[in-house]
């Protein structure tokens, strides 16, 4: 289970029936859980802790050092990935920048060859970050969320559950839930393939749709005509309550907008 050319530090906490590649590299203080696969090359550097069958595929480097000018090498961060993950060959993960703190990649996400994400990011469940995906740091992406090929998203941005963004976009500002992102910060309506897809209520993808023409009203403030919508109550699926709920969060201020 354990190629005699891998290089496993006897610190490291590794179930009995993990299996390691040749040539891998797993680091001092890396726990990682029963029926995990570490494939040739892979490197696991410590911080890093990996829930029940995660798959680490060829030359991917998980828990690599922040690219943070400013960060100490010497702080004690980690990086934490969920049960059934996948990550394919020569995708990298940084841990986090402030001491105690993790980037969390969620389970049963697929991270596709050479995507990146970034330091501090926050990463949920069922997420698809397909092939060159690049996340800066500090993102928060939703569950079920659909990152595409050669996508590229600020720091600090983030990505509402549900979202879909075509390929090579480019994003500086949050992402609404279940909507449809596209060239530079636009929306093409809601994701409504992935709704179905996902067997949402008929009831849900209603209000969706009203929370979506309500908030995004021509010359609108989004937030305001969020914030009045859940005061009136009218909205009760969580599917609805959660796109409203969105506008009232995050850092930057921003948020992608129909063309």
């Amino acid at each position: 289970m354990k190629h005699p050319t891998a290089l496993i530090d006897p610190t490291a906490d590794l179930s009995a029936d993990v299996s390691v590649g040749a040539f891998a590299i797993i680091e001092g203080g890396v726990k990682i859980g029963a029926g995990c696969q570490i494939a040739a090359h892979a490197v696991v550097k410590r911080g890093t802790t990996l829930e029940e069958k995660v798959f680490v595929d060829h030359h991917a480097v998980i828990g690599g050092l922040p690219q943070d000018l400013t960060f100490n090498p010497s702080t004690t961060t980690y990086v934490k990935i969920g049960a059934r993950t996948v990550i394919r060959e020569h995708v990298t993960i940084h841990r986090a920048t402030h001491a105690e703190r993790a980037t969390v990649i969620g389970p049963d996400c697929m991270l596709m060859a050479s995507s990146h994400v970034a330091h501090d990011c926050t990463v949920g469940h069922h997420v698809i970050i397909a092939n060159g995906a690049m996340l800066a740091g500090h993102l928060q992406v939703g569950d079920y969320a659909f990152i595409s090929g050669g996508v590229a998203i600020h720091q600090f941005c983030r990505v509402g559950s549900g979202a879909l963004i075509s390929g090579n976009a480019v994003i500086t500002a949050d992402v609404a839930p279940c909507t449809l992102s596209h060239s530079r910060n636009a929306i093409a309506g809601l994701n409504l393939i992935g709704l179905r897809r996902r067997k949402v209520s008929p009831e849900a993808i209603i209000e969706l749709k009203q929370a979506y023409h309500l908030v995004f009203q021509e010359g609108a403030d989004c937030q305001a005509q969020a914030a009045q919508a859940l005061a009136n109550g009218k909205f009760v699926t969580p599917e609805g309550l959660d796109f409203l709920k969105f506008f009232q969060g995050g850092k930057r201020g921003q948020f992608v907008y129909p063309e």
